[in-house]
């Protein structure tokens, strides 16, 4: 039996969603020198950890 280590459904929905809002707002910082930004980019890591969060939840237990 193969397992699947890919994200799938909501995990890869939060893990592409923070990428992009990280990468956007990283871009924005860098173009406008807006501090504000800072705040957007850590969102999107966060955005992006939780989504890590909820892929390896669903491989806890005995699916190791």
């Amino acid at each position: 039996m193969r397992t699947n280590t890919s994200p799938t459904g909501l995990a890869l929905l939060l893990i592409v969603a923070g990428l992009l809002i990280s990468f956007t707002s990283i871009t924005a910082a860098f173009v406008t020198h807006e501090h504000v930004w800072r705040y957007l980019i850590a969102g999107g890591c966060f955005v992006q950890f939780t989504g890590w969060l909820v892929h390896g939840a669903r491989h806890r237990g005995g699916a190791r």
